[in-house]
């Protein structure tokens, strides 16, 4: 394995994992309201609770699949019968299907955000500018499945 495949896929998500959970804790302890998006349940109930829990939902196996997939040492998965070539498949599928649930939840939420007058008017400039973050995080995510597909080694 040469120096940056160490770096950015043995190095990298240890670290990222460590500032995540540090980052949150200290968040916590002194900002606990900053970034949010303010609720507008109560201004507009239209399809909210379909937007809401196929976000919710898509966005928690999102976070499980790359929590799983990126910590897990690949001996774990070999003593377990899985080969690497399975667990890419398991992995492109189960994304994918994550990835779409959260697509549609968070373009809800998005249109609606910013098409409905009432919504729209109490939103801040954060809480658009947090939910375009998302929505472009998840494009991009999802964007990477196409070239996941064009590699299927199975390899480690």
């Amino acid at each position: 394995m040469s120096y940056l495949d160490t770096l950015f896929f043995g190095v990298y998500p240890y670290l990222a994992g460590a500032v995540f959970l540090l980052g949150s804790l200290m968040r916590f302890d002194r900002d606990q309201f900053t970034w949010k998006a303010h609720s507008s349940q109560m201004l507009s109930n239209n399809n909210m609770r379909w937007a809401s829990n196929l976000f919710h939902v898509g966005i928690l196996f999102l976070f499980l699949g790359h929590f799983v997939g990126l910590l897990t040492p690949p001996e774990l998965f070999h003593v377990l019968g899985i080969s690497a070539a399975a667990k890419q498949v398991l992995a492109v599928i189960a994304g994918s299907i994550a990835g779409l649930m959260c697509f549609v939840g968070l373009t809800m939420l998005v249109r609606r955000r910013l098409t409905d007058p009432r919504v729209r008017a109490t939103s801040t400039r954060m809480d658009i500018f947090i939910l375009l973050l998302l929505y472009a995080q998840l494009i991009l995510g999802l964007l990477t499945v196409p070239l996941s597909l064009m590699h299927m080694d199975g390899g480690n």
